[in-house]
């Protein structure tokens, strides 16, 4: 376990963080979060951070080494999609006993992989460290180590019990997982001038299909995108990118960093959520291609594409304009999504009432202050009840969020629309902008809620 303490310390204090940075020595060594309790880490538990991170990449088994409720609490629980291979969205578990507690699950663990290469013969292994394996001292290092030795591919262990912290600290030891055993493993078969990374976009609802279009109409590659429809060999060979997009930087900044620092590839943090986001995420792109040798007619197509696109958009968005103006909005979601999606609603002449910064970074707080102002209300924390009450007392018209609040907005009776990681539409690039007004237009104005808030009958005098 030694080794799993000095990686979840060097991920504490991850130099690419901002608010690493602000911290005093004292305070980085202490890291971001306390650790969880063993057996009362299930839901947003480091683990679980690994998986969803990594689940995405989609033609290599993912093994979770532990007990069954740990594959089950993790399975499936992002809409990631995929154009080829399906394997990802099988459950590989070894189910681990009290007798592997007593006697050590090494051996289960090992039959397990065997298993799974000669049922599906799969280009690579994800082992999933889990927290009951952790505990009883089961080496998976070694037993992957001992598997790629005898079976003659890679098994990558991937170092995360739920124990160790948070979801997000989960995220960045996936990271490190690749960094350690996948990146830089492989060459790819061609290299251009236009070959770039994208890391933190996972594909939700197809969200990188929106995307990829117009880079394509660019002759921009993209030769890996970690981890949203990913195969094995693209993120193996990614390291012969000539630029990253980094869409989220709270989950895997570690990533472009050191890719940066080995490989010499410069990153820029964008967002594919909103036409003017959208529209400086390709400008900056294309920029740091020409900096690093591309050919410079690509800055002009970039700006003739963003012209064209952009027209587009706005043409289709005119119908909703007037019907949204002035609309308020009650964001409770975190990361890229607390600023890029409030740039995007004030396009359409939103309103928006309060953004949460749970899991947001220092810059992502200074983008908010830019799009929203100086007096941006920012929601570190908002219970249940306050969230009810702030909509019961119609000081927003609609709630954005994740699943878990859904309940909240219904009971209040007002309108509510997915906008994490469990939805179901896809809301990335300009296509996704006009679909995401559109849900919020359809979620506004059905009559449904007309009708929820007539008195019942039976209370009629």
């Amino acid at each position: 376990m030694s080794s799993v303490s000095e990686k979840v310390q060097a991920v504490f204090q991850e130099p690419g963080c901002a608010k690493n940075r602000a911290k005093s020595e004292k305070e980085r060594k202490k890291g971001c979060t306390k650790q969880l309790q063993p057996g009362a880490a299930a839901g947003g538990c480091a683990f679980d951070g690994a998986k969803i991170a990594l689940q995405p990449i989609t033609d290599v088994v993912h093994l979770v080494h532990g007990p069954i409720a740990c594959e089950g609490n993790s399975w499936d629980n992002r809409g990631s999609k995929s154009s080829d291979s399906h394997l990802y969205r099988m459950g590989f578990t070894t189910d681990i006993r009290e007798m592997d507690v007593v006697y050590g699950g090494e051996k289960r663990l090992f039959r397990a992989i065997k298993e799974a290469i000669d049922r599906y013969d799969p280009p690579a292994i994800f082992v999933y460290q889990t927290c009951v394996p952790a505990l009883i001292g089961d080496d998976i290092e070694a037993v992957c180590q001992a598997a790629k030795k005898q079976f003659g591919r890679p098994v990558v262990p991937v170092q995360s019990p739920g124990f160790a912290g948070s979801k997000n600290l989960g995220n960045k030891l996936a990271g490190e997982a690749l960094l350690d055993h996948v990146i830089g493993t492989e060459e790819p078969s061609y290299t251009t001038p236009y070959d770039v990374n994208i890391i933190g976009e996972y594909n939700l609802a197809g969200e990188l299909w929106q995307v990829q279009p117009l880079f394509d109409q660019l002759g921009i590659r993209i030769l890996a995108c970690i981890s949203g429809n990913a195969k094995y060999r693209e993120i193996a060979s990614c390291h012969r990118a000539k630029a990253t997009i980094l869409v989220c930087s709270k989950a895997m900044i570690n990533i472009a960093r050191k890719m940066e620092e080995r490989y010499g590839i410069p990153f820029f943090e964008g967002s594919f959520y909103g036409i003017s986001d959208m529209s400086d995420a390709l400008r900056n792109l294309a920029g740091l291609l020409v900096r690093q040798g591309a050919p410079g007619e690509l800055l002009s197509k970039t700006e003739l594409l963003i012209r064209r696109e952009e027209q587009k958009a706005w043409e289709k968005l005119k119908v909703y304009q007037k019907r949204l103006a002035g609309k308020r909005v009650l964001l409770i979601t975190g990361g890229v999504k607390s600023w890029s999606v409030v740039s995007a609603l004030q396009e359409v002449g939103m309103e928006i009432v309060g953004t949460s910064v749970k899991k947001s970074t220092e810059e992502d707080k200074e983008r908010i202050k830019k799009v929203m102002g100086e007096e941006a209300h920012m929601i570190e924390e908002m219970t249940p009840r306050e969230m009810y009450r702030m909509l019961k007392e119609a000081r927003a018209d609609i709630m954005l969020s994740g699943g878990r609040s859904q309940f909240v907005a219904l009971k209040a009776k007002m309108p509510w629309l997915d906008i994490n990681q469990e939805r179901h539409h896809a809301y990335a690039g300009y296509e996704g902008m006009v679909a995401l007004v559109a849900e919020i237009d359809r979620a506004l104005y059905n009559p449904v809620w007309q009708e929820v808030r007539l008195p019942a009958p039976w209370t009629e005098g």
